[in-house]
């Protein structure tokens, strides 16, 4: 699932798999490796990726088909933000 999601943010960005791969330090064949799923990136490396493609880890790892977070997350994350800082 991480190589198809992978290769269709890349594609919806209009980069090449030499383009992404420079961003990031690494080859073009690298790229292509983690996009056909012969190669697994790290975790740092995933979050990197979700990060310049503005999604979530899940997102990219296929747990969630949902590519950014709802509203609803965002309202549970600062809930539990809030309790949190109460119990500190």
């Amino acid at each position: 699932m991480l190589g198809e999601r992978l290769r269709e943010l890349r594609k919806s960005k209009k980069l090449t798999a030499k383009q992404l791969g420079e961003k990031f330090n690494l080859a073009e064949s690298t790229i292509s490796g983690y996009e056909t799923g012969a190669r697994k990136p790290d975790i740092e490396l995933v979050r990197s990726f979700a990060k310049f493609f503005g999604v979530t880890t899940d997102y990219l790892l296929g747990v969630s088909n949902t590519p950014d977070l709802t509203e609803k997350d965002e309202k549970d994350i600062a809930k539990r933000m809030d309790k949190i800082k109460e119990d500190l």
